[in-house]
């Protein structure tokens, strides 16, 4: 006999439902295209998605319809989040940082209906509209331009879409099975491949991800979310801001450390999410401005490993609290945010950092498990090192439009990393497998080497990987940038003494402007392993 409680769907449309309901008044920042900052409220967004679920049924969209995304961070980007799912349809959020070829790929393979674009992305996706087969609407974010219609033929407005409906459109009761929306991975080997999350799985993600112990933002916070809305769905950090009625601030397209310093202190932002990258260039911009993030009091940061020596930087001259997270697109994303147990209280702040140092603990909802390559049950003893598996209510089942399983036999998702995993279930990521290095028959982790490259002061940017060797297969090779003109080769090389094992320490050091990024602000290794790999076979 079942229970006697009520049965609610959990869907997209409820989250921000209950935003507009109860935190009608609180403000939506957002910084446009155009460098325009916006100030709505969670009351604007609300209404304005409405009117935007209606448009597309008024345009005859089918429930389960793909509707694609090329934007930024803004508040109409925030809108087609909750009104395409919300009203039954799949967000497609699409990172426009692809080459032209993936761009396409994927848009087709999703069979998006409708394109979103922001006007940054008129000239490219007018270029390749031909290619898209399915696509029947192009909505560019923003009122009518004459110069825009001109370029792409029978393109919709996004204002005028909206401006059309009244806005008393009522979510629909939808199976919470429900594909909600799409994101792609990034391709770096391959075509990307898409994982369909469903209405389900995001709003346990929104709840279990937003614990205490996990991002745990609060209504009386002011969320400044730096990590790009293509990327996992911003880590879901649109979908906890409505469950909470958080001030949210979406910084538009320009991510450089100087804007982000100043919207910082303008906002008084007090969480912010993003890469590595992104918070190594935000200490440089409040170097430049003498901003002081005063009100900001921690930053989640994930997407790459964190390079440890931001942490006490941040701590001490900004007191600003790093939150070290891990996640990805297959895992909706968040699988481990690194918060304290009540015993490492007692703990002096250096073993309290070192801590903080690893990718942290699983929340309720997730669990992990060490494996090796037979598939042996490894121990969680801290030490021992091995693939990384997860499964939980927010993790991939199978890929988009994929017959196969994406999971083991007995149900879990191997995550391609190499991790350990210590009696309290903190995780540390020791290296992708296929970055790894394999020396003479020994690992030896490129995450540690990184770390201690960017620990040099004189150090911007360092990436290490595996580069070929007459004897040894393979040994590792830093590549890095400089913040220091002057800094050398043999400095960096004799700062690693002491810190790795010798024979751990890199073969070479070569310097460069700049470091290959990703759209979402990884470093693309594969790109350095094209252009270095053979670098010790040229001496």
């Amino acid at each position: 006999m079942l229970g006697k409680m009520m049965h609610k769907q959990l869907t997209i449309g409820s989250l921000i439902e209950h935003a507009g309901r109860f935190h009608a008044g609180t403000t939506v920042t957002s910084v446009e295209t155009s460098g325009e900052t916006v100030h709505m409220t969670w009351g604007d967004i609300d209404t304005n998605a409405r009117r935007l679920a209606a448009a597309l049924n008024r345009l005859g969209l089918e429930q389960g319809a793909r509707c694609g995304t090329i934007a930024w961070n803004n508040r109409r980007h925030l809108e087609i989040y909750f009104g395409v799912s919300g009203g039954g349809f799949v967000c497609h959020t699409i990172n426009p940082r692809l080459k032209a070829e993936q761009l396409i790929y994927i848009i087709n393979h999703a069979e998006d209906q409708v394109l979103f674009i922001d006007t940054t992305f008129v000239p490219a996706v007018a270029q390749l509209r031909a290619q898209f087969t399915e696509v029947k609407h192009i909505v560019v974010m923003g009122p009518r331009d004459a110069d825009i219609a001109a370029q792409i033929d029978g393109v919709l407005f996004y204002d005028e879409l909206l401006a059309a409906e009244t806005g008393d459109f009522d979510w629909p009761d939808l199976d919470e099975n429900l594909p909600s929306s799409l994101c792609y991975t990034s391709g770096t080997t391959g075509n990307p491949k898409g994982v369909e999350y469903t209405h389900r799985t995001s709003v346990l993600h929104t709840l279990g991800g937003n614990q205490p112990d996990g991002i745990g933002l609060r209504a009386r916070d002011t969320v400044l979310a730096v990590v790009p809305m293509f990327h996992v769905n911003a880590w879901g950090t649109p979908y906890i801001a409505a469950a909470v009625g958080a001030k949210l601030v979406l910084p538009g397209p320009n991510l450089d450390g100087v804007s982000l310093a100043k919207l910082i202190d303008a906002e008084k932002i007090t969480v912010a999410l993003g890469v590595p990258t992104i918070w190594m260039g935000l200490l440089q911009g409040l170097e430049e401005t003498g901003c002081t993030a005063a009100s900001l009091e921690r930053t989640i940061v994930g997407g790459s490993a964190l390079p440890t020596v931001m942490i006490p930087t941040f701590r001490d001259k900004y007191g600003v609290e790093l939150v070290h997270a891990w996640g990805m697109t297959e895992t909706s994303p968040i699988g481990t945010l690194n918060q304290l147990l009540q015993k490492h209280s007692t703990l002096d702040s250096d073993a309290q950092e070192k801590l903080r140092e690893g990718q942290g603990r699983a929340p309720y909802g997730i669990n992990l498990r060490l494996v090796d390559d037979a598939g042996t049950i490894l121990p969680n003893d801290g030490k021992t090192e091995g693939n990384l598996q997860i499964c939980g209510h927010w993790v991939i089942d199978s890929y988009f439009r994929a017959d196969d399983s994406a999971l083991t036999a007995d149900g879990w998702f191997n995550t391609g990393d190499v991790a350990t995993i210590d009696a309290d279930g903190y995780m540390i990521i020791r290296d992708r497998s296929k970055d790894i290095i394999k020396s003479g028959g020994e690992w030896i982790s490129t995450v540690e080497l990184e770390d201690i490259a960017m620990s040099h002061s004189d150090i911007a940017q360092a990436a290490a990987i595996a580069a070929k060797h007459p004897k040894w297969d393979e040994r590792p090779v830093v590549i890095a940038v400089k913040r220091n003109p002057s800094v050398t080769e043999a400095a960096l090389l004799a700062h690693y003494k002491g810190k790795v094992a010798s024979w751990q320490i890199p073969d070479r050091v070569v310097f460069v402007d700049t470091l290959p990024l990703g759209g979402t602000g990884k470093v693309l290794k594969n790109k350095l392993r094209e252009s270095y790999d053979e670098v010790l076979l040229e001496d």
